[in-house]
């Protein structure tokens, strides 16, 4: 594709081995097409050590505005050359480019919202006076980066906005980062480090590492010089990395298997509306997308009905279409296994009501009903566009099948009643519940991450990830 630039990887700016081929490239393939886009270099483990030694060795004295306006002249990039950014994850992702024109517009505000950020004070204060035994003083806080460098490792299935999320934060705090994108979707990620830099950003504050996995992925974790890393995949990756790097800090935004939840007196028409758009939005491959429709037995019927009726309006096909709704999902192997997990569920006595075919990377969108919550396709994250409508009998069922799978990410519920909405946001053993809305509603300012297996409590978001990502000193001064 002309349009697709010829990346390389950026360590501290600089383009390393772009003529490298052979055993040290990394191709990158359209997976509706098969095509291949482009390739990077495949970092060798001592260009990731230089990456690291470059962004311990540098101190930023960046001032607030100055780390603001770097951001906010990307944010003003990105607004620009939207079309060149949603051609480009669309191409590597295979994101229908209504997905990611949308992406790319998110991108935008996590860079605005990290640009206000800037310009807040981040300490407090306290006076000391306050008790019997109090004194004459003032304790005063204030955020500062950290010592060393932050490892950033992100996924395949939003190239750029997941990027965004680690880098803005990093550069909103004055921390140096070395950011590993997906080995699937680096073009991305490489992209975004060349607008932050054309805008003004030292190239020591971002280093982006392509490579293999296998190769380099103990030493981003385990590096002397990296005090955090932030983490964004699988659940299983993201157990390795709490396992093996040590006495370092982490946040782990792992998988999600979220509900929707219909419960009785909700308008059924909305609620399938959402079930619909929070199955199918970037081919099913979100964290938060709906990966389970629990609908209360009275009201199931008809349910399932209007979601068959939209999803089989659900239009599907070549990504680069700006009429289609959902391209492929990230590769032939994805698709495979989410018709795997439909012909097994089948077999087990679900009904397939729609969906289920499968042309290389290319999956329908596909509805499932008389699931039962142990089979693996309800019981696991399926990640990708299946619906398994699932049945309950009142909202005490409701809330236990919720609970009953090893994820605790984020929900929906569709419901009138503030008892149910009281009880569930109590309940619900989840990050994040949303009323009458998609299970992934959010701000790119507002908190998000989950527990049990979804992360261990830690919040991205740009607010919640600067506070990851600094250390607070506290002093005292007398104060009369």
């Amino acid at each position: 594709m002309s349009n697709i630039p010829n990346h390389g990887m950026r360590i501290a700016g600089e383009k390393v081995g772009t003529d490298r081929s052979g055993d040290r490239c990394i191709r990158v393939h359209n997976p509706f097409t098969s095509e291949c886009i482009a390739s990077v270099p495949k970092a060798t483990l001592a260009e990731v050590r230089q990456a690291f030694a470059i962004a311990k060795a540098y101190r930023s004295k960046l001032t607030r505005f100055e780390r603001a306006n770097v951001l906010n002249k990307t944010a003003t990039l990105v607004r620009e050359r939207t079309p060149q950014i949603a051609a480009l994850i669309s191409a590597e992702s295979g994101l229908c480019l209504k997905d990611a024109t949308y992406e790319a517009g998110r991108v935008g505000d996590v860079l605005v919202f990290g640009a206000n950020e800037c310009m807040k004070d981040d300490g407090q204060i306290f006076s000391c006076d306050l008790t019997p035994h109090g004194k004459q003083r003032r304790v005063y806080t204030q955020r500062s980066p950290l010592l060393g460098v932050i490892t950033a490792i992100t996924p395949f299935n939003h190239p750029m906005n997941q990027v965004a999320h680690k880098v803005v934060p990093a550069i909103a705090t004055n921390n140096r980062m070395v950011l590993k994108p997906s080995e699937k979707v680096p073009l991305s990620a490489l992209l975004f480090a060349d607008l932050l830099y054309e805008a003004g950003l030292p190239p020591e504050m971002l280093s982006v590492v392509t490579g293999d996995p296998r190769e380099i992925a103990d030493e981003l974790i385990t590096n002397a010089d990296v005090d955090l890393v932030t983490f964004t995949g699988g659940v299983a990756i993201g157990k390795y990395i709490a396992k093996t790097a040590g006495y370092k800090r982490m946040v782990l935004e792992l998988g999600g298997n979220d509900p929707i939840i219909v419960m009785e007196d909700a308008d059924l028409d909305e609620a399938s509306t959402l079930a619909v758009q929070g199955s199918y939005k970037n081919s099913g491959q979100r964290c938060t997308a709906v990966k389970r429709l629990l609908v209360h037995e009275s009201v199931a019927a008809h349910f399932t009905d209007l979601v068959v009726e939209k999803t089989k309006a659900w239009t599907h096909g070549n990504p680069g279409d700006p009429k289609i709704e959902m391209g492929t999902v990230i590769d032939e192997e994805a698709a495979r296994l989410f018709e795997s997990r439909v012909d097994e569920a089948v077999t087990q006595g679900a009904r397939l009501l729609v969906g289920n075919k499968r042309q290389g990377a290319l999956y329908s969108p596909t509805v499932l009903d008389r699931v039962r919550p142990e089979m693996r396709v309800a019981l696991q994250e399926t990640f990708g566009p299946v619906s398994p409508i699932i049945t309950f009998a009142n909202i005490a069922d409701a809330i236990r099948i919720s609970n009953g799978t090893a994820y605790g990410l984020s929900s929906a519920v569709c419901t009138n009643r503030l008892d149910y909405i009281t009880r569930f946001v109590s309940e619900l053993q989840v990050g994040s519940v949303n009323v009458r809305e998609v299970p992934g509603y959010r701000l790119e300012l507002t908190p998000f991450g989950g527990i049990k297996d979804s992360g261990l409590g830690y919040k991205e978001g740009v607010q919640e990830a600067i506070k990851s990502f600094t250390n607070t000193k506290t002093y005292s001064l007398p104060w009369s």
